[in-house]
């Protein structure tokens, strides 16, 4: 059947070892090219025994002499076969059949911001099978980012302890539009990267962040757009519908969203370069299709980082609808 067939080869050619190893929550230490580190298979005292090359994507136990792919590793992991392993890494990264490597290196920014407009076309982003448990919603960073715990066990967000990618971050669960889960963000908080973290496969320009709560909340057909998850949450405090971009460029799938749900949009970007040049392509694209305006920040500046009292000044000088 379709739904057992497992492609190896497009397993190996998407999938990094990194990932999988942030996946399990695997910390390793960076030793000359390798990672080292205890192994997690057999779990032994040595403390670099466990050597992984990036590169060629592999790693190697001197302890246990365990070695491999990611398939052997997740096969050892899972204490299941190759075939399920595959499975399990299909599953998790949402590899398709003739899937192509990842770029090893970093994006430029005309390169994120053309991915961002496109949408990142494809297969819709599937619901989760799963929902963590666990979560501190009342973790200083939260306080520190000016949430309460109301606000943060309203939205889910909180610290994660426990196993896997998201592991000691503060974790943000990402709905679609009917409100089903279909990816949790991690936000690093200890200064480690990336400073955010998405599932691999996971096509956010597909999502409107907040989307599904700001239709239950609207009563005024008017919305509030941001770039990030903590101005979304600020401005919802501050009793304002809001949704977020997860960026600072208006995909197409996101534009539609907007010009479906509602008749006026008060764009509220970060006060930087890229946040002005996506306020001018966010409000030349909306402004053919349905009211809207934008609150200019100052220089640097981002909502999550106003005071409250400026946050709602700022919102109300411009007319911006409540929620």
């Amino acid at each position: 059947m379709e739904s057992n067939w497992v492609d190896f080869k497009a397993i190996k050619q998407t999938v990094t070892i990194s990932q999988v190893l942030d996946h399990y929550g695997v910390k390793l230490k960076k030793s000359g090219k390798e990672l080292r580190g205890k192994c997690p298979m057999h779990q032994g005292e040595g403390t670099d025994t466990f050597h992984v090359n990036t590169d060629k994507n592999v790693f190697h136990c001197f302890s246990c002499q365990a070695k491999g792919n990611i398939l052997d590793f997740v096969s050892a992991m899972e204490k299941c076969s190759l075939r399920d392993a595959g499975r399990k890494l299909q599953s998790w990264f949402s590899v398709a059949p003739g899937g192509s490597a990842p770029s090893p290196s970093k994006p430029s920014d005309e390169t994120q911001l053309a991915t961002e407009k496109a949408g990142e076309r494809g297969e819709p982003n599937k619901p989760l099978g799963f929902r963590l448990q666990g979560i501190n919603y009342q973790h200083p960073y939260l306080a520190g980012r000016g949430i309460d715990p109301e606000t943060a066990e309203y939205f889910g967000i909180g610290y994660f302890g426990g196993k896997g990618s998201m592991s000691g971050r503060i974790v943000i669960p990402i709905e679609n539009e009917r409100g089903e889960l279909v990816a949790y963000a991690g936000r690093s908080i200890d200064g480690s990267e990336p400073k955010y973290k998405l599932p691999a496969g996971f096509k956010k320009g597909q999502v409107l962040y907040n989307l599904a709560r700001a239709l239950e909340d609207d009563s005024t057909g008017s919305v509030v757009l941001v770039e990030g998850f903590f101005d979304c949450i600020k401005v919802v405090q501050a009793e304002h519908v809001c949704v977020a971009l997860m960026g600072c460029a208006i995909s197409e799938e996101q534009e539609a969203l907007l010009v479906k749900h509602f008749r006026k949009v008060v764009v509220m970007l970060d006060g930087d370069e890229a946040g002005r040049k996506g306020t001018d392509e966010a409000l030349l694209r909306l402004g053919r299709k349905v009211w809207a305006k934008a609150i200019t920040l100052p220089p640097g500046k981002q909502p999550d980082q106003l005071r409250g009292e400026e946050l709602q000044a700022a919102l109300q000088n411009e007319g911006a609808g409540e929620g």
